[in-house]
């Protein structure tokens, strides 16, 4: 902390005192938006004495000890430029609002380029029309950009963001993975990104905040088909969605299932339960089929009556059914061998209501608030069977019914002083029902929530340097059965962002997260697993409190862009499994908090596009962990990364991404996240389809692995899992889109967006 204040004191130390200042703000002639990323040129008769770009909002501030007369060159890709004489002096000038005159169009031609820019603590990026020809999904477009610890996995459809989901907005709108996924490259128009949750949504659980603004659309409606499937497997995805806009309306249904039918799943377990009286020593092979089948769909309406109001109504629900087995044979150094049976099924349902709404009262205040209600309700079923050479069977049956109910409430106003200086305040309220049942036993603990989230984020601009701090009370209200249990904590986050040049920028982030232990961790109830094991979980679990320090440095010259960060996560209370030993042959597995964990990370990312159709993106990462229970510690060091190639010519397109795993150590275990890589080809004969041949996890048998290795003294062991099935896995995807017009009338639209990341569309 003492650093980071005291990096902060030098940048603000290093500002010019004397200078005067050229502000303003830049808008297009057209519909009145901001023109993001337009060079702003300050010129005295014989030179160039700085170049800044506008920031979200379109605004720029230049700083210059120069008193004579001066030149502001304002130019923008698809505009006309436009130059403001500067009379001589040392008094500060407000430009006010500089319009921008839309460039010529030719027919049939699209003049496209690309920008990147870091704004206010975001890195905002503009695709360029190379990355879209080059991708067929979004996902594809989302490894091409230059967003230093965003990792896209084509495989999973997934984003995250350091090992977390981010925090995802469309429009302004609080959005999912599927709706990413349903997206397509051409839509998009800008990306604004941070690794920082921003304080409206850093209750959410979510890491890092990713905004995506839409390009402009025509009145009238797009439906967009896409699936895939393995040509040597039991693996399906599909995405069907279809949209409408007609005035203020936009009405949209989508349905996104998937299935996956394993057989060639295997585990492979060494493993020892040590005590002082007692030892046995296990080593198991099994084959682990499984099968699961989701069906998540989403209905929405988005009504926007004017440019101030966006009102969005989403119902989404998603149906799981999934089922395993584990069929195997073990030695056991204590009772001899044995073959085991175990099964698993699982059968949930979890609907949900969201309601969104943002009011503009006027250019500096605004008012955005959302009710979230969800219900989810799941019927786990697990038996463990073993029947052992020497005749004894036993069978461990563990059967859950798992109901929760959920009601969130949030409130965020925001109050903008002036261009460079802005208040948000906000309110959150959780309230939630969970009960498990026991089936086995008919035991039913509940737990009951009423969690409030207070919260206040001032943000200021001086010259190139950008500030906020936001600080918030969490009050825990917790009741598991006859136990309650209140929390109160604060969560605080500091940013300084410093544009040192065009081309340069640096920022240094804080921010302390304090965390709660689930239903599950906290009820003591002891169910047997296993003939040594049981598990139950600990009343006596602490939160956990997580500070973390970041420091980065960004570059950008022309079509090259590279970013080096280094960060400390330092984890007060962390919550992991345990293993200890309760005599007679007997050990218990439950929760605890550990004495000490911090990870250190350092992060490279370069990124490359457009050399005669070729581009690339490698993310780099070293890792050092420590973890420390009581009188126990150990330490990990590892290297991870990705790259992705691509060279596009015409319709063409050929890639090739690979992921170099990272491990992560939490407590004793050290795992291993899954493996990647794929060999693609794109086609895309038109404008309405694209069809796709990859080949996944290239001349790999063994396909998806997942090892894990557990350094307890009590337990030490070794598990490799890994799907056979997706060894060299060639996969193929098709996808159509197609526009139909309006059928009552067509209008315009365009996005303006807010300094809260927000966008909202107007008529």
């Amino acid at each position: 902390m003492t650093r980071f204040l005291s990096l902060l004191l030098l940048t603000l130390a290093a500002l010019p005192l004397c200078a005067r200042t050229i502000s303003g703000t830049v808008l297009s002639d057209k519909d009145s938006t901001a023109v993001i990323g337009a060079t702003c040129r300050l010129q005295t008769s014989d030179k160039t004495l700085l170049n800044v770009m506008t920031d979200e909002a379109g605004r720029f501030q230049l700083s210059t000890e120069e008193k004579t007369a001066l030149r502001l060159e304002v130019s923008a890709p698809g505009f006309n430029s436009t130059n403001i004489l500067i009379e001589n002096g040392k008094k500060n000038i407000t430009l006010g609002i500089i319009f921008l005159n839309s460039g010529t169009e030719l027919e049939e031609v699209t003049v496209t380029g690309k920008a990147m820019i870091d704004a206010r603590g975001r890195t905002i990026v503009f695709p360029s029309d190379h990355e879209v020809k080059a991708s067929s999904s979004s996902l594809s477009l989302f490894q091409k950009l230059p967003l230093p610890g965003l990792t896209a996995n084509p495989f999973s459809r997934t984003l995250s963001v350091d090992g977390g989901s981010p925090m995802i907005l469309i429009n302004g709108v609080p959005s999912s993975m599927d709706d990413v996924n349903a997206l397509q490259p051409k839509e998009i128009e800008k990306i604004e990104f941070t690794r920082l949750t921003p304080a409206r949504y850093a209750d959410k659980g979510t890491t890092g905040f990713l905004s995506i603004t839409l390009k402009k659309r025509d009145d009238g409606g797009r439906l967009y088909l896409w699936g895939r499937s393995a040509l040597n497997t039991a693996f399906m995805d599909g995405t069907l969605q279809t949209s409408y806009h007609q005035g203020p309306s936009e009405f949209t249904i989508a349905y996104s299932p998937s299935w996956r039918n394993y057989a060639q799943v295997y585990d492979n377990v060494t493993e020892s339960l040590i005590a002082p009286d007692f030892r046995v020593d296990m080593e198991e092979h099994d084959r682990n089929p499984f099968h699961y089948f989701m069906n998540p769909f989403r209905l929405r309406y988005n009504f926007v009556p004017s440019t101030k109001t966006l009102l969005s109504v989403t119902f989404s629900g998603e149906r799981l059914t999934s089922a395993r087995r584990a069929i195997g044979d073990a030695a056991d150094s204590y009772m001899g061998a044995y073959d085991y049976y175990n099964t698993q099924s699982s059968n949930s349902f979890s609907p949900s209501l969201d309601i969104f709404f943002r009011q503009d009262f006027n250019e500096k205040n605004s008012l955005e608030a959302e009710v979230t209600g969800t219900l989810n309700s799941q019927d786990y079923k697990r038996t463990n069977q073993y029947k052992y050479d020497s005749g004894e069977n036993f069978s461990y049956p563990l059967d859950i019914d798992s109901h929760r109910r959920s009601l969130i409430t949030e409130l965020n106003y925001t109050h903008s002083f002036s261009d460079f200086t802005s208040l948000a305040v906000g309110y959150q309220n959780t309230i939630s029902h969970s009960r498990n049942t026991y089936t086995t036993s008919d035991y039913e603990p509940v737990l009951t929530e009423n969690n409030n989230y207070l919260y206040a984020r001032l943000s200021q601009q001086i010259g190139n340097v950008y500030l906020s701090a936001s600080t918030g009370a969490k009050f825990f209200w917790l009741k598991n059965d006859e136990v309650k249990r209140h929390f109160l904590r604060n969560r605080t986050t500091l940013l300084a962002s410093w544009r040192i040049s065009p081309n340069w920028q640096l920022t240094g982030q804080f921010y302390y997260m304090p965390g709660i232990p689930g239903l599950a961790s906290l009820t003591d109830y002891y169910q047997q697993s296993t003939p040594y094991l049981f598990t139950n979980g600990n009343p006596n679990l602490k939160s956990t409190q997580t500070f973390t320090y970041q420091l980065s440095a960004s570059y950008t010259y022309k079509k090259l862009s590279a970013s080096l960060m280094g960060y400390v996560n330092d984890m007060h209370n962390a919550t992991f499994s345990d293993i200890s030993y309760l005599g007679d042959g007997k050990f218990l597995s439950q929760s605890v908090n550990s004495t000490g964990n911090r990870c250190y990370v350092g992060m490279l990312q370069v990124q490359m596009s457009d050399i005669y159709g070729f581009g690339f993106n490698i993310n780099l990462r070293l890792s050092h962990y420590y973890s420390a229970v009581e009188h126990w510690n150990t330490h990990l060091t590892n290297f991870s990364g990705a790259i992705n190639l691509w060279w596009n010519h015409g319709p063409y397109t050929i890639s090739y991404w690979r992921k170099l795993p990272a491990k992560t150590l939490s407590g004793y275990m050290v795992s291993q996240e899954e493996n990647g890589d794929a060999l693609s080809f794109e086609w895309k004969p038109n404008r309405h389809f694209s069809v796709e041949l990859s080949w996944n996890y290239m001349f790999d048998p063994k396909g998806t692995k997942y090892p894990t290795w557990n350094y307890s003294e009590i337990n030490p062991g070794h598990r490799e899992r890994y799907i056979k099935n997706n060894g060299n896995m060639v996969l193929l995807s098709v996808s159509y889109n197609t526009d139909f017009g309006s059928i009552f009338r067509t209008g315009r639209r365009s996005l303006e967006n807010k300094d809260s990341g927000s966008a909202i569309l107007q008529r």
